[in-house]
């Protein structure tokens, strides 16, 4: 084992994995698949949840924009707050509050009760993302923790291509009652699948507020940040409005677009596990190709995506770019703070999710007081700069 390998299972377990627990890997993935489909279910389900309990579509959004935001505040909080409870135990704990939260979801007699259920929901998306998303190198040696963390973060693109679909589908044909429902009991199949296969997880450094601050300090995490919140940001501004742009730019018919976003998150999940495979030859170049190529894919839609075959060539390619940036940026994070992986991770946990928020209202700005074609350009432009970024980054030894 490497001297930062060691230091980062020192920092994060009281000695290395001396095996691989594929089981209990694969138990973290379902739960971070379940995590991202409770956080974006309700976008298919608005019209059905505003007319049941008599909001507008509008303010039925806010069951997207609360959880994430709520989420955000979470990651930091939720390890500072447990302080050295075994992180086994913490993690069953959430994903109980995610069975449920969803269940008093799928039971809410008013709006403003779904809102409250949707809050705990936050606190566990972001608690539990704040900790698995540092996990691999918990239960698998350093040679296998990029396939791990690549397997963990194929939850993420499983949802967006399964979950998501799946669930919006369901409510449409039982309605939104049962959507929750069914997230609820699958969210119980996963607590027990974690309770089964997961072993004890000691915090062997508890995260405090003065160890977050720290991690400010350390010039990798700094850039790791900044790249994420420049990444998401950019992505979420120009993703939030694919659909009118594969019809106004490109000329595609409406019922072509459902296929094409699923053809989107396909190429996300190759793309997470391209990308996990080069991670373990070289972080720092693989994460600078993912920045280039998105740099490149959202403003080259507006020269080259002016057909039907333009533009679903390049979704196709900006969904294998973006695929890679999860699991590109928490093994950023990995490598970056070794001796303090859970804190760098939950601050990363913390700006991901702030960004989808601020991407969502930026890219709305925009497109009200602008044009279409504008959030492309600003997609692409904060690309470019956290490629720059990560550029800056590569005399960090750790990253090579």
């Amino acid at each position: 084992m490497t001297s930062t390998g060691q230091a980062t299972a020192q920092a994060t377990g009281r000695q290395a994995p001396h095996g691989n627990r594929w089981s209990a890997v694969t138990a973290v993935a379902l739960g971070t698949f379940l995590l991202v489909t409770a956080e974006q279910l309700p976008i298919g389900l608005l019209t059905d949840v505003g007319s049941a309990l008599s909001v507008s579509e509008g303010t039925a959004g806010l069951m997207v924009t609360v959880p994430s935001l709520v989420a955000a505040i979470a990651a930091p909080l939720v390890p500072v707050l447990v302080g050295g409870m075994n992180r086994r135990l913490l993690l069953l704990a959430l994903m109980g509050l995610m069975t449920l939260a969803n269940a008093a979801s799928a039971l809410a007699p008013s709006f403003a009760v779904l809102v409250s259920s949707r809050v705990l929901v936050g606190v566990a998306i972001g608690g539990f993302w704040a900790v698995a998303s540092s996990l691999a190198v918990r239960l698998v040696t350093t040679a296998n923790v990029p396939r791990a963390t690549a397997i963990i973060f194929g939850g993420v693109g499983a949802a967006n291509v399964f979950g998501v679909p799946i669930g919006t589908l369901l409510g449409g044909f039982s309605g939104w009652r049962i959507a929750f429902a069914a997230l609820s009991a699958l969210a119980l199949v996963a607590l027990l699948a974690l309770l089964a296969v997961l072993p004890p997880l000691a915090a062997s450094q508890p995260v405090r507020p003065r160890l977050l601050a720290e991690q400010f300090r350390n010039p990798g995490v700094r850039v790791g940040i900044l790249a994420t919140f420049l990444i998401v940001t950019g992505h979420f501004s120009a993703y939030t409005f694919v659909s009118p742009a594969l019809q106004k730019l490109s000329g595609i018919d409406e019922r072509l677009v459902g296929p094409l976003l699923f053809a989107f998150g396909l190429a996300g999940m190759a793309g997470n596990f391209v990308a996990g495979a080069a991670l373990a030859r070289n972080p720092h170049r693989t994460v600078l190709v993912i920045t280039v190529a998105l740099a490149a894919a959202m403003p080259l839609y507006l020269l080259l995506g002016r057909t039907p075959v333009g533009g679903a060539a390049l979704l196709i390619a900006w969904g294998l770019a973006y695929g890679g940036v999860s699991v590109g940026l928490q093994t950023w994070m990995i490598k970056a703070a070794p001796h303090a992986v859970e804190a760098a991770s939950s601050l990363w946990v913390a700006v991901f999710n702030l960004s989808i928020g601020l991407g969502a209202l930026a890219g709305g700005v925009i497109v009200d007081s602008l044009t279409l074609q504008a959030v492309l350009w600003l997609g692409g432009a904060c690309a470019l700069a956290a490629a720059l970024a990560v550029r800056s980054a590569r005399t960090n030894e750790n990253l090579r």
